[in-house]
């Protein structure tokens, strides 16, 4: 059975994360999206850095994941981007049956 999940990635700049939900949800890969500004520290090149980011989390299915996956590269601008997911469980049957009729 395809299991429902929430696929997550993080990016610098409002255009470039308004492309990925635009281009996600217009080919109908994603039921709905949310973004939130967040503050991230993290090691890249052996320093710590820190920066402002914004949070895009999709519901969606399973099977979308490598398509999705494959959207969001085309689009992003980081040279390793998280572009990762999470289950969801204990949602209620009408959330779940939102996202079937809202994904191809």
């Amino acid at each position: 059975m395809d299991k429902y999940i929430i696929v997550t990635t993080l990016c610098d700049k409002e255009e470039i994360a308004n492309k990925i939900i635009d281009t996600l949800l217009e080919k109908r890969l994603v039921a709905g999206s949310q973004v939130t500004k967040v503050n991230s520290k993290y090691w890249w090149n052996n320093k710590l850095e820190e920066c402002s980011e914004y949070k895009l989390d999709f519901k969606t299915k399973e099977s979308k994941f490598t398509e999705i996956e494959n959207e969001i590269k085309k689009i992003h601008n980081y040279e390793v981007a998280e572009i990762s997911s999470c289950e969801i469980k204990n949602a209620s049957k009408e959330f779940l049956n939102w996202i079937d009729e809202n994904i191809k």
